[in-house]
C-alpha cells in the first residue's frame, strides 16, 4: 500500500489585480483586471501532488468566513484529502497579488487562520504524520508547528521536505534544519536562510553546502528562468533548465515544482528524472493565471516533456 504524502501548511484566498507596473509611493494606478482565486503555499502543493495522481492529504486551518467554502471545494476538486483541514474562528488567510505584464508578481500575505494553532499537534494529525510517506512543509504557518511536525516525522522515519518560501523571518532553527531530507529555497530565500550571497551558481552551491553543514540532506534550489540546481549531500550537483514556454503568471510555480519533485521522489524516479518532471510541471503552471487552479495533470506534464525529448 502506498503511503500518502502529507502536506502541512497554508490555504489562502488570493486576491489578484493585474497592473502594468508597481505604483510609486503615494501614487494611485488603475488595474486592468481583478479576481479571487484559491491559493496558499500548502494548498497549492497539495493540489499539485494530488492532480498528478499521488495520494495526498492536506492539513491546515481555514477561517469561518465567506472565502472558506470555495477554498475547501477547490482543494477537494484537485483530489486531495481534506479531512485534516480544520475550521477556526476568524478570517481565512488572504494573499494580495499584484500581477505585472510578463507574469512577475508582488505578494502581500495576511495569515488569518493559518496562524491560529494550539501549542501542540492533536492526536489525529500526529498519527497522520507518523503514517505518511513524506511530510511537506512551507513557512506560512507558525514555525513552532513546523518544528513539532518535523521532529515527529523524523522520529517515525518519515522524510521531511521543506519549501523555504512563505516567510521573511530569516534563518531556520538548527533543530528544524537537522530534520530535513530536502530543503527547497529559491535564490532569495537561500540568501535569507544563510546570510550568504547567491548571485551565481558558485555562490548558490556554497550557500547550499552551508545548510548541509547544519544537517540538511539535499538542497534543491529554484533558479527561476535558469531552472533548478540540486546539491547532493556529498556536495555534487545536478542542473535542469526550464522548458521554453510563454509565461503568464508565476504565482504558485515554485509550489508546483517542490510538490511534483516530492511526488517524483516518492515514486522512485532517479534524480535527473525528478528534476525534469518538476520543471515541466512548473512550466505548465506558469502558462495559466492563478495558483491552485493552474496545477497540471500528469498527462499534461508528460506531453510537455515529450515535446522536448
Amino acid at each position: 500500500m502506498v503511503k500518502p504524502l502529507l502536506v502541512l501548511g497554508s490555504i489562502n484566498a488570493d486576491l489578484y489585480v493585474e497592473i502594468d507596473a508597481l505604483p510609486k509611493p503615494g501614487e494611485t494606478i488603475l488595474g486592468r483586471d481583478g479576481a479571487i482565486r484559491p491559493g496558499g503555499k500548502g494548498a497549492n502543493q497539495a493540489a499539485a501532488a494530488a492532480k498528478v495522481g499521488y495520494p495526498t492529504r492536506f492539513a491546515g486551518h481555514l477561517g469561518n468566513d465567506a472565502f472558506a467554502p470555495a477554498l475547501r471545494a477547490e482543494l477537494r476538486a484537485s483530489g486531495a484529502d481534506d479531512a485534516l483541514l480544520t475550521t477556526v474562528a476568524g478570517p481565512s488567510g488572504q494573499a494580495y497579488i499584484l500581477l505585472q505584464r510578463g507574469g512577475e508578481n508582488s505578494i502581500i500575505v495576511a495569515p488569518g487562520a493559518n496562524h491560529v494553532w494550539a501549542n501542540s499537534l492533536d492526536a489525529e494529525l500526529s498519527a497522520a504524520i507518523s503514517q505518511a510517506g513524506a511530510l511537506l512543509l512551507q513557512r506560512e504557518i507558525p514555525e513552532a508547528i513546523n518544528l513539532q511536525a518535523a521532529h515527529l516525522a523524523q522520529a517515525a522515519g518519515v522524510p521531511v521536505v521543506l519549501d523555504a518560501g512563505g516567510s521573511d523571518d530569516g534563518p531556520l532553527p538548527a533543530t528544524l534544519l537537522a530534520c530535513l531530507a530536502v530543503c527547497s529555497p529559491n535564490e532569495t530565500e537561500l540568501a535569507r536562510l544563510t546570510g550568504m550571497p547567491t548571485a551565481d551558481d558558485a555562490q548558490v552551491i556554497a550557500a547550499a553546502r552551508h545548510l548541509q553543514a547544519q544537517g540538511v540532506g539535499t538542497v534543491l534550489v529554484k533558479l527561476g528562468a535558469r531552472g533548478c540546481l540540486l546539491v547532493r549531500p556529498d556536495g555534487s550537483t545536478l542542473h535542469q533548465g526550464v522548458f521554453p514556454v510563454r509565461v503568464v503568471d508565476t504565482t504558485g510555480a515554485g509550489d508546483c515544482f517542490t510538490a511534483t519533485y516530492t511526488v517524483a521522489m516518492l515514486s522512485g524516479m532517479n534524480e535527473a528524472d525528478r528534476l525534469r518532471f518538476a520543471c515541466a510541471a512548473a512550466g505548465i503552471c506558469v502558462q495559466r493565471k492563478g495558483a491552485m487552479p493552474s496545477m497540471p495533470t500528469r498527462a499534461e506534464i508528460q506531453t510537455l516533456m515529450g515535446l522536448h525529448e
